[in-house]
């Protein structure tokens, strides 16, 4: 049995144009994640599935596979990362894929270490579907506000006004970074976040969406501070 990462890398970032290939501290962004899953020596192949042949080209320099082209379908604002994995399922046609890991190219921070305790995680654990990477939030939710158009607030809990922070519970969300799941998951399309599922806790300053050009240079500083340790 084998187990592959899928690295998704469309080429019509809008936001931040050509994000995936951007330079980030001296090379492309997505350089970063295949060399964080060839480290970590889980995958008997490491794939980017994209739409893109500059992507294409850079992905294969640094050692990644790229054996087909996706489609126009798949490569829109709206696609989503279950069917591109479905799709690359369905490509390679390999009936001896056991686990697959799904890996962002936006995620200079990944680490190999990371990748191979998601992969112990979920071989090791009954019945669990899927292994990711999550963290804290750095405020508690509880206490968000809404606001309105003309900027006038309001809480979304009123009832904990009063509450003090290290009273509530502590929040988690996704990371952004991996996705281990078994190849039955990803072929049923079952739900990433759910009880079959086990969240690895990474600490918040390896963690940083990169959506937004503000977002580029606090990762650019969070790596900076991050690849010194």
């Amino acid at each position: 049995m084998t187990n592959i990462a899928v690295i998704p890398a469309r080429g019509g970032s809008k936001r931040i144009p050509r994000k995936n290939i951007k330079t980030f501290h001296g090379k492309p962004l997505i350089s970063y994640s295949i060399e964080a899953a060839m480290k970590s020596e889980c995958f008997d192949r490491i794939i980017v599935s994209t739409d893109d042949e500059e992507i294409a080209e850079i992905s294969i320099k640094f050692g990644a596979e790229v054996p087909f082209f996706r489609s126009n379908d798949l490569s829109n604002d709206f696609a989503g990362t279950t069917p591109v994995i479905q799709d690359t399922i369905l490509q390679l046609d390999d009936n001896n894929i056991e686990y697959i890991c799904c890996i962002y190219a936006t995620a200079p921070m990944l680490s190999y270490e990371d990748i191979r305790s998601g992969l112990n995680s979920i071989t090791s654990e009954k019945d669990c579907n899927y292994a990711f990477s999550i963290t804290t939030y750095d405020f508690p939710v509880q206490r968000s506000l809404l606001l309105n158009q003309q900027n006038k607030v309001a809480m979304h809990n009123p009832n904990l006004f009063n509450s003090r922070s290290q009273d509530l519970e502590e929040c988690w969300h996704d990371a952004g970074q991996f996705y281990w799941g078994t190849k039955d998951a990803w072929e049923k399309g079952l739900p990433i976040f759910s009880s079959n599922a086990i969240g690895l806790k990474l600490p918040r300053h390896r963690v940083q969406d990169i959506d937004t050009l503000e977002d580029w240079h606090m990762a650019e500083m969070l790596y900076q501070i991050w690849s010194k340790d």
